[in-house]
């Protein structure tokens, strides 16, 4: 008979046999230019508490994780859409970029101030829960290398293999749970650090209010989110804002950044 070209299936099979040994990532990586072609690759653990693990890394353009380790696991996660996702114990599975991301994302100070500057196009990420309180991502990338985003054909190849990347991922990071602390209040955690840094005290509720606006949600999906009326949004940003002393959302960023960098 007649050999069969499978690039994607003999990858799938060393990686196999690289479970629970050095390589296996690398492997991966492999399986994943055969299947979607990514310009990177960033695989994480988010926790409930504390900065996500950085499990491993791959890239061509240097300035796609150059913000990373000061900037992003240094707080900006709590920004990330992903980041909610894995706070909202959405099921496993692949999930688009564009279609978890905020309304207003492309127009937060969060997408202008880090993420446009890593020169991400477009993310495909599988979502992989071990067990509560964690969650792997395993997130393809296309960036300014190719410059395109993933097509319909390798998005759905991507939806096709999670079930086995699930399993690969649950079969090799088997443990990683072990460092869960308890799950922090982002909100409250921010509130905190505002009271504690500049003396601003801000109920829960602006606290809220004030972690969707950074993370790039408009009044409307805000009011959705939280169950109020858009009008009643819109008392609580003036609110915030009257306290904070700063009339517009990139002072709002410049102002509590640094305090989402807070342990």
């Amino acid at each position: 008979m007649q050999a069969l070209p499978n690039l994607a299936e003999g990858r799938l099979a060393e990686a196999i046999t690289r479970l629970g040994r050095d390589g296996f990532e690398a492997v991966l990586w492999e399986l994943f230019l055969a299947v979607a072609r990514p310009d990177n690759l960033i695989i994480l653990a988010y926790r409930d508490a504390g900065p996500p693990l950085v499990l491993y890394r791959r890239f061509n353009q240097p300035q796609v994780f150059a913000e990373l380790d000061r900037t992003y696991l240094a707080g900006a996660f709590r920004l990330d859409p992903y980041f909610d996702l894995h706070l909202q114990r959405a099921p496993d599975g692949l999930y688009r970029l564009r279609d978890i991301a905020p309304d207003a994302f492309h127009r937060s100070r969060y997408f202008i101030e880090y993420y446009d500057q890593t020169t991400l196009q477009d993310e495909l990420t599988f979502v992989v829960s071990p067990e509560p309180g964690v969650s792997l991502n395993l997130c393809l990338g296309r960036d300014a290398t190719s410059g395109r985003v993933f097509t319909p054909a390798e998005a759905e190849c991507c939806q096709r293999l999670a079930p086995v990347v699930a399993a690969l991922a649950l079969a090799h990071w088997r443990g990683i749970a072990q460092s869960v602390g308890p799950a922090e209040d982002t909100a409250a955690v921010l509130a905190q650090s505002a009271a504690r840094r500049h003396g601003i005290s801000l109920s829960p509720r602006q606290a809220e209010v004030a972690l969707l606006i950074l993370r790039g949600h408009s009044t409307v999906s805000i009011s959705l989110r939280l169950g109020l009326s858009p009008q009643t949004v819109k008392v609580f940003r003036k609110q915030l804002y009257q306290r904070c002393a700063i009339t517009s959302q990139a002072e709002l960023f410049a102002l509590m950044l640094p305090l989402l960098k807070e342990p």
